[in-house]
């Protein structure tokens, strides 16, 4: 098996580019890990395979080769016991995997449930009809649609997200808990769940300025920073939220198990300020790695 990259999406990966060019990059698009060797029967046949199928993806993620001789230590990063070895990387976190070599089929099985073909994706768009309405008008058309197709799950994670966005929190929470798997990672299910944890995280939290006084008299208040950021991020001062995010996270990364950078990687989903996500999301991956 060639370790040459056949397409824009396949590349190598190697110890001194693997911070760069998967975990950070893994916080822009899904990022498949081949762990492999030349000597290996099995690599050679799930490779073209793997390639094959990330290249039908057209970009909405993309495959880093491993070769495990030559990468030890990201072999021992990754635990691997047997190659291939293959795991799926999401906002610099390993999501999924699978070991052995798998049929066509079943891989691109196992993309689906994490990754939307950017075709598919932009077909979609041009077909969806642009119809300017209210929260409350989408709420209602949604319901009208579900009790038409009751078994088409997509309608129910679009009700999940107008009920959000008419600020009915209670009844989006409860249509997205009800949602199947297959639907619970999709990326506006992501941002959604983002969206309730601020929402929930403020209910009777005092205001941004006695939070504020509170992390001036001591900065190691991370409960009061926590919710500080919580609040400056609702007003829309999402840099400094990132800040007080990123203090937590630089002082105690397991302070109320890992709350600061949960806390990060829910308000990446809900901030459409791409540069700025991108600088922080390199900020928080430095301090975690």
């Amino acid at each position: 098996m060639s370790a040459t990259a056949p397409s824009p999406y396949v590349f190598d990966a190697t110890e001194a580019t693997f911070q760069a060019e998967v975990l950070d990059a893994s916080f822009d698009q899904p990022i498949l890990v081949d762990l492999w060797a030349t000597w290996c029967g099995p690599c050679k046949t799930l490779g073209p395979l793997l390639e094959k199928v990330v290249d039908s993806f057209n970009g909405a993620v993309r495959l880093a080769k491993v070769d495990v001789d030559k990468e030890q230590a990201l072999a021992a990063m990754f635990g691997v016991r047997s190659i291939p070895t293959v795991v799926l990387l999401r906002e610099g976190q390993l999501v999924d995997g699978f070991n052995g070599a798998l049929p066509e089929g079943a891989i691109r099985e196992f993309l689906l449930r994490h990754v939307q073909p950017r075709e598919a994706a932009e077909d979609a768009q041009a077909e969806a009809p642009r119809v300017e309405e209210t929260p409350e008008q989408a709420i209602a058309r949604i319901q009208q649609e579900i009790a038409a197709e009751p078994d088409k799950a997509e309608l129910k994670l679009d009700l999940a997200v107008a009920q959000m966005q008419a600020g009915n929190a209670s009844a989006a929470e409860a249509e997205l808990d009800a949602l199947p798997a297959n639907l619970a990672n999709d990326d506006r299910a992501r941002r959604l769940r983002g969206q309730l944890e601020f929402a929930h995280a403020l209910k009777d939290a005092p205001t941004a300025a006695e939070l504020a006084a509170r992390v001036e008299r001591d900065p190691a208040d991370h409960a009061a920073r926590d919710l500080l950021g919580v609040r400056l991020l609702i007003q829309g001062d999402t840099a400094d939220a990132l800040d007080q995010f990123l203090a937590v996270l630089a002082a105690d990364r397991t302070w109320n198990e890992g709350q600061a950078k949960k806390r990060l990687i829910a308000a990446f989903s809900v901030i459409d300020d791409e540069d700025l996500v991108g600088n922080y999301r390199r900020r928080m991956s430095s301090l975690l790695f």
